[in-house]
């Protein structure tokens, strides 16, 4: 396999005059590689215990996490169409959950899997974020306090290096 060559400072999209280009991913092995991302989304005490009442919260846009959950999937698969460099890649599996883990944070966890040259870790985390983002504009005309927080690469397995960071307080019960 071969390391693709880094530019400036050791930016893979950075060539070596310092400008962005495109990581040429022809040279890698074509494997499984599956990448997981998570965001929270914190909401004010009151908001959350009205949002806990119910298995799944419903607000006047429709029910919360599922509506996040397809917004999460959606991101995930047009990935490539958001963020410049992204390689277009025919994702074979991607869940998106919802599940509270403590009163008053949801945790939105993306896993995105692919057999292919390039990893999954943009395509997770962008599908979290989207999850994260829906959940607050579902839930914006409760309160403007809802806050998204720590969006973050949990692990990612496959290609060159694997990677994996335990995520404090596993979540505790399921929205979805």
């Amino acid at each position: 396999m071969t390391v693709p060559e880094t530019g400036a400072k050791g930016l893979t999209h950075v060539d070596a005059q310092g400008r962005p280009s495109m990581v040429d991913v022809g040279g890698k092995a074509v494997t499984r590689r599956e990448a997981t991302a998570e965001a929270l989304v914190v909401f004010p005490a009151a908001v959350a215990q009205a949002l806990r009442t119910e298995a799944e919260p419903v607000t006047r846009k429709g029910p919360v996490a599922h509506t996040a959950i397809v917004a999460g999937v959606m991101a995930a698969k047009r990935t490539h169409e958001l963020i410049p460099f992204c390689h277009p890649l025919p994702l074979e599996d991607c869940r998106v959950s919802v599940e509270w883990r403590d009163e008053t944070t949801l945790v939105i966890r993306c896993v995105v899997a692919v057999t292919h040259r390039t990893g999954v870790e943009m395509e997770a985390l962008t599908g979290a974020s989207v999850a994260a983002l829906t959940v607050y504009d579902m839930c914006k005309a409760l309160s403007h306090d809802i806050e998204i927080r720590a969006t973050r690469l949990i692990a990612k397995r496959g290609g060159r290096r694997d990677f994996d960071r335990a995520s404090p307080g596993a979540p505790a019960e399921s929205v979805s």
